[in-house]
């Protein structure tokens, strides 16, 4: 059953995307956003909640099946269920915070698990192709409104270093926020208690570590990090995660551009 809070040029993926050695053992990988703007669908899920498997398998077979310039996914765990009967490995409080935060920009007074945004807008209809179809046409239609580069280039199996660049193509008084998002792929958790007690899920684009905001500054976000697999999970596997980095207008909550760099395969 859900749960709800009341709140008070087509993608470009370089040869290296495809993990390619650079020499002594070292690989890159690198992505470009394209020319259009491209639709972030943001999934609000948990673990305790039996309505939430559904939209976790719809999330899968929509990375799996969409065009790249067209949409990129990302299942984001909240934590307002953790204390219901099951904890959720992957829940963070930081995303229960987010959901609340997208939901504001709007004046909407509740939020709820599974809950789609696409662009930053709830998107309600999301399990109607139809519906779901439309609103992110009407997102690809629009040229997109900044640049975003990613490279990610590595010498030891389990440590990279990140970069991400984000540029507006126009100049804006509003402000702006980049973001950096490393999601995992192909995770099952038995579930032993709460609402999916007995049952084994079966997640794909879960956000494991969130970097951010970051403000752009002249229109402009230089991001550099390093990414050390360990840190996040001893069992993470390196050909079963990605990264996603998107730009936001902090005034509005609308995201206006967003760019994924699977390095799994």
């Amino acid at each position: 059953m859900p749960i709800f809070i009341k709140l008070a040029t087509p993608f470009v993926l370089s040869a290296l995307a495809f993990g390619m050695s650079t020499g002594a053992g070292a690989v890159e990988y690198a992505a470009q956003s394209p020319a259009n703007r491209v639709a972030l669908v943001e999934l609000y899920s948990s673990e305790g909640c039996n309505s939430c498997p559904p939209a976790d398998q719809w999330l899968s077979r929509l990375g799996a099946e969409a065009k790249p310039d067209r949409v990129v996914p990302l299942a984001l765990h909240v934590d307002y269920w953790d204390n219901l009967g099951w904890k959720d490995r992957f829940g963070d409080h930081r995303f229960t915070v987010r959901q609340q935060e997208l939901a504001a920009y709007t004046n909407n007074k509740v939020v709820y698990t599974p809950e789609i945004f696409a662009g930053g807008r709830e998107l309600r209809r999301w399990s109607s192709a139809g519906a779901f179809d439309a609103a992110i046409d009407k997102i690809n239609a629009q040229p997109s409104p900044a640049d975003i580069a990613i490279k990610l280039s590595g010498s030891a199996a389990r440590n990279f270093d990140l970069s991400a660049s984000v540029k507006l193509r126009q100049d804006s008084k509003d402000p702006y926020n980049a973001y950096v998002a490393l999601y995992e792929n192909k995770l099952v958790s038995n579930v032993a208690a709460g609402e999916n007690g007995g049952v084994t899920l079966h997640h794909d684009y879960v956000v494991r570590r969130w970097l951010g905001p970051f403000a752009l500054k002249n229109g402009v976000a230089q991001i550099n990090e390093k990414i050390a697999l360990d840190s996040i999970a001893k069992d993470l596997r390196a050909d079963h995660f990605g990264i996603v980095a998107f730009v936001q207008n902090a005034s509005s909550g609308e995201v206006l551009q967003v760019a994924r760099l699977p390095v799994d395969h």
